[in-house]
């Protein structure tokens, strides 16, 4: 699944392209995502200009002059920019074209994505309203994280990966940062102590702009706006390499199933 790196560069690979830019048509080939694309959007969209781009934790958010169009990229999906009569293949299910010539076209093998319109404050739709900081936010801190697992006995790793604690921090990320501050992911979030989380919220952060930087992580379908793969998936420390030597100690990464998700830590380094 692309994570927020993965989003935050697809954001930056579009913004150029897309920002000051009237919408001629909305093409929807297949409407069966995750949620069923609104006609609105269709209907909507036209005849707007993109006014701004964001990214809030997973999702992009284009906002026009009286809406706004919620994306999330779900298990496998990615935008390309192409010229307007670029042919389509089998998983483009929609294009946003430009009065330009381009068009901004969402593909989705598994359909697990999700293209929403609203006319009202994207921040407050109910897919957004609830999540957490951003890791970048000055409120997400040590403070933060502290108080909020007070007497929680749900593993850390779970914890962090609440898009309600911190918005975007994904499996891969998590299982990194973790490593990084040395912690291990099991451990109970409300038996961490306060200056422990400091060093988890430095940890994300250096790990999430490391990610960035290299264009995000190579897993399965990822691409960035261009067709280029990630390539921060070089420089993981634990996840993927079950048996493999720590980089740190040397001690074998280990793998098991926290929360549903696959895990990877090193038992001597993170405690």
């Amino acid at each position: 699944m692309p994570e927020l790196p993965e989003v935050e560069t697809a954001l930056r690979g579009i913004r150029p392209y897309v920002i000051g830019e009237a919408v001629a048509r909305v093409v929807v080939r297949d409407p069966r995502l995750r949620w069923p694309i609104p006609k609105a959007l269709g209907a909507e969209l036209p005849a707007q200009t993109i006014v701004r781009i964001k990214r809030r934790g997973k999702y992009l958010l284009l906002y026009g002059q009286t809406g706004c169009a919620i994306l999330h990229l779900g298990m496998s999906g990615s935008l390309r920019i192409f010229p307007a009569e670029t042919a389509p293949e089998k998983h483009d299910h929609v294009d946003i074209v430009f009065t330009n010539g381009t068009l901004l076209r969402l593909r989705d093998p598994r359909r697990f994505g999700t293209l929403l319109w609203t006319r009202g404050d994207p921040l407050a739709h109910p897919l957004l309203a609830n999540l957490g900081p951003e890791p970048w936010d000055p409120a997400f801190n040590g403070a933060y994280l502290h108080q909020r697992a007070r007497h929680r006995r749900l593993p850390v790793k779970s914890f962090v990966m609440d898009s309600r604690t911190v918005a975007g921090v994904g499996n891969i990320y998590a299982n990194e940062a973790l490593h990084l501050a040395g912690i291990h992911p099991a451990r109970r979030a409300g038996r961490i102590a306060h200056r422990r989380y400091d060093a988890l919220v430095g940890a994300i952060r250096t790990v999430l702009d490391a990610a960035i930087a290299q264009g995000g992580t190579t897993l399965r379908d990822f691409v960035d706006s261009a067709g280029r793969a990630g390539y921060f998936k070089q420089r993981l420390r634990v996840y993927h390499r079950a048996g493999k030597p720590c980089s740190s100690c040397h001690a074998p990464i280990r793998q098991r199933s926290i929360g549903q998700r696959t895990t990877f830590f090193c038992s001597s380094c993170q405690h």
